[in-house]
């Protein structure tokens, strides 16, 4: 089959002919119908992160049941979204309701099948989605509801499910509450679609992008903001010169950490959502910690139980409570792929979803 493949940072990105195993007992194979191209794909052939090589990308993605190994459910024809962080249900984590914590999750790439050369191929994040089909663990597939639209459904995997439960599990954002974004990728503008849903007003987007003013707007924000010098006292004047309740930074990096810090108010939260490099160490002053009573955390995959939220989601799409189109920017094939990385690199649109004939 065909799969995207990173062969190390730096190196160009390829679509190549890989081959995977059959399914064992309580595995699946999975025809993959749409992928979405996330950043965290990114930070893998980019040395953000340093995962093992020849790699398949790709995480957040959807598609149907065409094989199932000794013992392993749903079966055959089962529309599922990919979960990238299957919990094991019996760490310590797992049993005290935290499975977004879970040990058996800790690995950016996972060794399975090989290239067309025979050389041991790995799939980040246990699945490696941008590609024809996959073979994964059962319990990494949610059923969903037949005839979701695809490029939506994908989504639900990643980033609507970490923006989402970024707001309602981890920041409990409640009607009333400010909220202020920085970065609008996929995940940024899932935070924003939530923020709306719960009621929360103002609700400020942050960017370096202008053109990512209309994306803002149509996902829920109320204002849209240049991330410059002037944020801190741009976001005080729409907040009574407070500054915002909430902060969720969608980047990734020092900088835009200690801009959500800055226009945080005195008690309030700031929601790391981003995932950021080892080396790229956030400074604050132990004085202003102490006087500002703010809450720094982050939100690993949104808080979220999938198996529970993601049906959850996909049910509201398909009575369509939740609209997700504002979030992907444009479907394409799979030899189209390596562009879209290129887009992404340079902060253009929402989400580029890879899609797959039937």
């Amino acid at each position: 089959m065909r799969a995207l493949v990173s062969r190390g940072p730096g190196a160009p990105l390829r679509v190549e002919q890989v081959r995977l195993p059959a399914p064992g007992p309580g595995e699946l194979r999975i025809r993959i119908r749409a992928a979405g191209i996330c950043h965290s794909d990114l930070s893998m052939v980019d040395g953000t992160l340093a995962p093992a090589y020849p790699l398949v990308l790709g995480h957040e993605a959807t598609g149907v049941v065409v094989e199932a190994g000794p013992g392993a459910t749903p079966e055959v024809g089962t529309p599922v979204v990919l979960n990238w962080a299957p919990a094991c249900r019996s760490c310590w984590f797992c049993r005290h309701d935290e499975p977004w914590l879970c040990v058996a999750n800790a690995a950016p790439a996972v060794a399975r099948g090989e290239t067309a050369d025979g050389t041991p191929l790995h799939v980040t994040l246990g699945l490696g989605a941008l590609a024809e089909e996959v073979v994964v663990p059962a319990h990494a597939a949610v059923p969903v509801p037949a005839g979701l639209p695809p490029e939506q459904a994908a989504l639900l995997g990643c980033a609507v499910l970490t923006g989402t439960g970024a707001v309602r599990n981890t920041a409990r954002v409640a009607a009333g509450e400010s909220v202020a974004v920085i970065g609008l990728g996929g995940v940024g503008l899932a935070v924003l679609t939530a923020a709306r849903a719960a009621g929360a007003t103002p609700i400020l987007a942050v960017d370096v992008a202008e053109a990512k003013r209309e994306l803002a707007l149509a996902a829920g924000a109320t204002d849209f903001l240049r991330s410059d010098d002037q944020l801190s006292k741009q976001v005080r004047a729409r907040t009574e010169g407070r500054g915002v309740d909430h902060a969720f930074e969608c980047v990734g990096r020092s900088a835009t950490i200690r801009a959500a810090w800055r226009i945080t108010r005195r008690g309030g939260a700031v929601t790391v959502v981003g995932m950021g490099g080892k080396d790229d160490l956030v400074s604050l002053a132990a004085l202003d910690i102490f006087h500002s009573a703010r809450t720094l955390r982050s939100s690993v995959y949104g808080s979220a139980d999938p198996d529970r939220e993601v049906p959850e989601l996909a049910r509201s799409v398909d009575a369509g409570t939740l609209d997700l189109r504002p979030l992907v920017s444009g479907t394409l094939g799979l030899d189209e792929a390596p562009a879209a990385f290129d887009r992404l690199a340079r902060g253009e649109g929402a989400r580029w979803v890879v899609t797959f004939p039937d």
